[in-house]
């Protein structure tokens, strides 16, 4: 897909294509209430935007971005109703746009696909094809910044009959496919013939043994996601996002689904992904760690991971009787006892855990370096601004490396 670049547009706002209104689109549709200051210290978790929301979005992005011709802007500043203005008519025309390329729904819709209620009332819904094409741009701005490295399969330290030779042989075993060497097979008849060839007889190629991968993406939506200065939880979506759309394109028969903690914790389809908001205010890791590996036992496949993207130390946990205990001051040791437990029975199904950190407070790299101790995995230090940049830390192996 090509990149899309903005000037001053000397043609019809007609001619934009789904995919650049979409574009237009990507800084609201992934806002996580950081710009409001108002949601900032009152976070509202279900908010949704509407129809007049995204009227409005649309409207900025293109007068940002110059590309309402002039005459149309005199004709809105000047026109008694917005309906009746070219301007207005162009929106709405690329919201259908929207709709009919496949990745907006509007709830509510009649079967001739209108609407019911108020425009303004009217709550959107993203398709998970708008979710991919968020993905995809997302992972094209993070893959610019780690370099050019090509994804691939996972590799393992295996070896199996297949495609990617290693240079190696084995004999044919029955339920291998039959990729001969063919050298090495007429060596071991050459003193019989070809009459004499048996089963025992047959080499085969050995290949790099490459296998499925089952992902949980957590994602840490407690209220320190937006509090203190920065926005890290849009960060946060897009790494998510991201790697959707990696393990779709890149590694088909990989699955992956995305779990969002805070007080509690709870499975988010892609779909809702970019919507997602901050709230509630604690971190709940264990919670998320537990519903990860639900998750996983449920998903299958021979390699099995979670990925944790946080900015905070564990600060809630829900008690046997469903009662949330909360304590946000320090590493209360109960609630980091329970959850390293969780850890602990990561690491025993065989599960690592690679954490993105995207805070640097000495208690919570020490927590990470707990983490990733106990289940063999890697950690991520980087920022809100720059995460395709990062420190990682392989406790495992005692290596630091910088991308």
């Amino acid at each position: 897909m090509k990149a899309i670049r903005y000037s001053r547009y000397e043609g019809s706002l007609e001619e934009l294509s789904p995919e650049e209104i979409l574009s237009l689109l990507e800084d609201f549709l992934l806002d996580s209430g950081f710009s409001d200051p108002f949601q900032r210290y009152d976070p509202d978790p279900n908010r949704r935007p509407t129809l007049e929301d995204l009227y409005d979005a649309l409207l900025q992005a293109l007068l940002k971005n110059e590309l309402v011709p002039e005459d149309w802007l005199r004709e809105a500043r000047f026109a008694e109703r917005k309906e009746e203005t070219r301007l207005y008519r162009a929106i709405q025309g690329m919201i259908q746009k929207l709709k009919e390329a496949g990745y907006l729904r509007l709830p509510g819709e009649d079967p001739l696909g209108g609407y019911r209620g108020e425009a303004g009332e009217a709550r959107l819904e993203l398709t998970e094809k708008a979710s991919d094409f968020l993905g995809l741009r997302s992972l094209r701005e993070l893959l610019g910044a780690l370099g050019r490295n090509p994804p691939g399969l996972h590799p393992t330290p295996h070896h199996a009959p297949g495609v990617e030779k290693t240079g190696e042989t084995k004999p044919w075993e029955w339920g291998d496919p039959l990729d001969l060497n063919v050298p090495e097979t007429l060596k071991r008849i050459a003193h019989k013939g070809l009459e004499g060839l048996t089963p025992e007889d047959l080499v085969v190629d050995l290949a790099e043994y490459t296998a499925s991968m089952s992902t949980v993406v957590l994602l840490d939506c407690s209220h320190s996601m937006i509090l203190y200065g920065e926005d890290r939880f849009t960060p946060a979506k897009r790494v998510a996002l991201a790697l959707a759309h990696l393990i779709r394109t890149q590694f088909p028969g990989d699955r992956v689904r995305f779990v969002l903690f805070h007080d509690t914790a709870e499975e988010i389809p892609l779909s809702k992904l970019p919507l997602a908001q901050v709230g509630p205010y604690h971190t709940n890791t264990k919670a998320g760690l537990e519903l990860a590996r639900t998750l996983l036992r449920k998903m299958g496949g021979e390699m099995r991971q979670i990925i944790l993207i946080t900015d905070g130390k564990p600060s809630a946990l829900t008690l046997p009787s469903g009662e949330v205990y909360k304590n946000a001051w320090g590493l209360d040791p109960l609630i980091l006892a329970e959850t390293l437990k969780e850890a602990t029975l990561a690491r025993k199904e065989g599960i690592p855990i690679h954490t993105f950190m995207l805070a640097r407070d000495p208690e919570l790299i020490a927590f990470v370096r707990k983490l990733s101790q106990i289940t063999r995995g890697k950690a991520y230090l980087t920022h809100p601004g720059n995460i395709g940049r990062y420190l990682l830390l392989d406790f495992l192996n005692r290596k630091v490396r910088r991308n």
